[in-house]
């Protein structure tokens, strides 16, 4: 499994290294910090570009199966409380959301951009709050700068909370 896997890289990195030489093997079998940075950056997850290379009859759902197949773990290491039914009905939301694109290109580029935020998530490159927004949606109509602009008619109240 991972061992073998782990094996094989450093075999091919030992192979691509021109430093590499038979003297060199037998001065040090430890794997210096350089090779274990290039071992950690090829052996991430790469989910995006191993679904662009396998060519699926049906992506979009082999991405929602693989986001699916993924939300517990998501849950119990970003540790939201949420039950898995109800995270699973957010990304399905998302989804919906999008269910009336047709045009292919648009479709690869949505397949392949969901991959990649399935392996940012999976790689902790996301913050607990980022997920909630997804899993919970956004609570407020209007966020940001949006929430700020007044209009001619607004009220001395509104005036008053936006600050």
């Amino acid at each position: 499994g991972e061992r073998s896997a782990n094996a094989d890289l450093n075999l091919n990195l030992n192979r691509l290294s021109p430093s590499h030489s038979p003297d060199a093997a037998q001065h040090s079998s430890t794997p210096t910090a350089s090779t274990i940075s290039i071992e950690t950056k090829m052996a991430s997850l790469q989910l995006a570009t191993k679904a662009r290379h396998a060519a699926y009859i049906n992506p979009v759902p082999t991405l929602y199966r693989a986001i699916a197949k993924e939300l517990p773990r998501v849950l119990t290491i970003y540790d939201i409380d949420l039950p898995v039914p109800e995270a699973r009905a957010g990304i399905r939301s998302l989804f919906q959301a999008n269910a009336h694109i047709k045009d292919q290109r648009i479709l690869d580029m949505l397949v392949e951009k969901g991959y990649m935020e399935l392996e940012e998530t999976l790689l902790h490159h996301k913050q607990r709050p980022h997920l909630l927004r997804i899993f919970e949606g956004f609570k407020h109509s209007s966020t940001g700068a949006d929430r700020k602009k007044l209009g001619m008619e607004s009220t001395i109240e509104e005036q008053f909370a936006r600050a």
